[in-house]
């Protein structure tokens, strides 16, 4: 079983080592738009540091980024993807079945998913989960029977908040951000609604009846760039926007944040998980590629280091909350020396 093994890889290894150096020097990595910026942030700091050709990142969404990373092994595919959850069993079947067999895994930090506002929007706003789902939910409690949503306006669902239409732009199906959001904000939300409690609603009946954002205008999605977001934020003041912490951290200057049950989203909340609706970022590198695609150990070196990851790293100053200290050598232990992954189950 073992010497199949590693005689797919000589030769998968072999394959791509024939064409890599006249095919391409520079590295490519696609996935997450949340983990899209730190990624350039050390690509960016690599090709200064090292004068080698900057690694090409695409924002292509978590989903996306999976198909793209395993497709296969070779020049012609990506070395890298950014995720904003875990690789899904289904993707890492799908990464065997091509071929991409020897995977390091690296969970970089942990980001909020926040929910913001314009500046001009002079009303200071506060959520709660079931305030959330009542608001974007395809279906809700309406006189004590499961219908489509019928809330226009956000005082419908609390009295508390503004008489103004709902509006949210967020993210697509495709995106790591869309699936936190279901699982972190919508399912929870959906939870705390009183005809689910009365109901005594399993898991299984809450993933299967309120994981569907709604379509008739309320909820917009706005594709994986998060900062045409932030522009329809800036046009129109009473509007809400869906994307990770780093956005809203960037965009302070134009953006509020919108607290969730009384917490505001900072550095502080999210770590020690305060904020509701926190989460794991991730990137996976395919190791076949390692010594094979040109500067790709060193651009993982580059991305490992302390200046990028520490608390005090030019990550954290772009809004990643950083990994305890012994959490962060073990990490770097784990990618430096090629760690394959544990399997998805």
């Amino acid at each position: 079983m073992t010497t199949i093994k590693l005689t797919a890889s000589v030769l998968a290894i072999t394959a791509i080592a024939a064409s890599a150096a006249s095919a391409r020097d520079a590295i490519r990595i696609v996935g997450s738009s949340t983990v899209f910026p730190y990624t350039q942030a050390v690509a960016e700091q690599f090709a200064n540091n090292t004068g080698a050709a900057s690694p090409i990142v695409e924002s292509t969404g978590t989903g996306g980024g999976m198909k793209i990373f395993c497709e296969g092994i070779g020049e012609n595919t990506a070395d890298i993807t950014g995720a904003s959850r875990a690789m899904k069993a289904s993707e890492y079947e799908l990464c065997q079945k091509n071929g991409v067999t020897d995977i390091s895994e690296a969970l970089i930090g942990f980001d909020g998913l926040s929910i913001a506002i314009s500046r001009s929007n002079e009303q200071d706003w506060d959520l709660s989960l079931a305030d959330i789902y009542m608001a974007l939910g395809a279906q809700v409690p309406v006189d004590g029977e499961w219908k489509d949503n019928p809330y226009k306006t956000w005082n419908e669902i609390n009295p508390d908040l503004p008489a103004v239409e709902i509006l949210a732009y967020g993210p697509p199906p495709t995106s790591g951000t869309r699936d936190a959001f279901v699982e972190l904000a919508m399912h929870e939300g959906c939870k705390e609604l009183d005809f689910v409690k009365s109901g005594d609603f399993d898991k299984k009946w809450v993933k299967e009846n309120c994981s569907r954002m709604r379509t008739d205008g309320p909820f917009v999605e706005a594709g994986e760039n998060d900062n045409l977001i932030v522009q329809r934020l800036e046009a129109d003041p009473n509007a809400v926007g869906i994307f990770g912490y780093s956005f809203l951290y960037e965009n302070l200057d134009k953006l509020k944040p919108v607290t969730i049950e009384g917490v505001e989203p900072n550095a502080d909340t999210i770590a020690d998980k305060s904020y509701p609706v926190s989460r794991p970022l991730y990137f996976y590198v395919k190791n076949a590629h390692r010594g094979v695609i040109p500067n790709l150990n060193e651009f993982l070196e580059e991305y490992m280091s302390d200046d990028a990851l520490a608390s005090d790293g030019y990550l954290a100053e772009r809004g990643l909350v950083g990994l305890s200290d012994e959490r962060r050598e073990e990490l770097q232990d784990a990618i430096l020396d090629g760690q394959n992954m544990e399997p998805k189950s």
